[in-house]
């Protein structure tokens, strides 16, 4: 198991889903990945694609200049 970071910080909808997609590919189930991001659009979106593709959204920390979501990886990542 293993961890990563993404900075999505400055990106907006859908930009963050995307660069969220395209890290969880490059990683495996048991993964867990951070997504820090500045759009609040994300609150929504993140958990949404997660839960259509079977990932787990385990912490949602929202500080003045940033999002950051931990997504734990499901099976279909």
């Amino acid at each position: 198991m293993s961890s990563a970071t993404l900075d999505a910080r400055n990106l907006l909808c859908p930009l963050p889903v995307i660069r969220t997609q395209d890290a969880v590919a490059r990683l495996q189930p048991g993964d867990d990945l951070q997504v820090v991001c500045t759009d609040p659009g994300v609150l929504h979106d993140i958990p949404a694609w997660c839960r259509v593709h079977g990932h787990e959204v385990c912490a949602i920390d929202e500080q003045a200049d940033a999002i950051t979501i931990t997504i734990h990886i499901g099976n279909s990542g």
